[in-house]
């Protein structure tokens, strides 16, 4: 299970401002923002960046300028390998250590839908076990019990992440992961497609 909301891409303008600025192309520039404040590539602009991707990470640096703010909630098992990523971006996730403890277990709070039905026996199994040190943590404040919950909670939990990053992180995991085993990946390359240009700044021969 993965969910992704709330997102926004910011500084297109200043990215295109500065893709021209090594041939002081700047006359060139015909990109403008529309009625609803989103900011059009136009004809220029757009072939202009395209060229530049296509040429590979070298020529391509506008896209780091280029950045997105979005809110994920994703298993403990997908932000492992979400982490491999973790250059420019920045998180701020909620908190395990702080707030583990201040809500009731449920089956809702954990990546279970691809569970066989053993599998899903024995998650419930470890939710009434963790839910019972929760109850007792709260009720002694004995830290045993919290670290019960820590040490045993599964992989499949799952945790909000307010995440920063840019398109050059964005092209980088997209290719990376585009064909990868799990759902959650397919998911997250998907919604990478729908942020502005990515499909036709990405979806040609970049050199990744």
């Amino acid at each position: 299970m993965i969910k992704i909301e709330k997102a926004s891409v910011m500084n297109f303008e200043g990215a295109i401002r500065g893709a021209r600025n090594p041939l002081s192309s700047w006359d060139r520039i015909d990109s403008y923002y529309d009625e609803n404040g989103n900011y059009i590539l136009g004809e220029n602009d757009l072939s202009l960046a395209k060229r530049l991707c296509k040429a590979g990470s070298d020529h391509r640096k506008f896209i780091r300028q280029i950045l997105v703010s979005v809110d994920i909630t994703a298993p403990l098992y997908w932000w492992k390998e979400f982490d491999t990523y973790k250059v420019a971006t920045v998180a701020n996730s909620t908190s395990t250590m702080h707030k583990i403890h201040s809500k009731k277990f449920e089956a809702e709070d954990f990546s279970c839908d691809c569970l066989t039905e053993g599998g899903m026996k024995m998650l419930e199994s470890m939710i009434e076990y963790l839910e019972e040190c929760r109850n007792k943590f709260i009720e002694t404040k004995d830290k045993k019990y919290w670290l019960d919950m820590i040490q045993l909670l599964p992989e499949s939990y799952n945790q909000k992440r307010t995440i920063t990053m840019n398109y050059e992180n964005l092209i980088n995991m997209y290719y990376a992961r585009r064909n990868h085993k799990l759902a959650e990946w397919h998911v997250y390359c998907d919604w990478i497609l729908t942020l502005p240009y990515t499909k036709e700044l990405f979806l040609q021969d970049t050199g990744v």
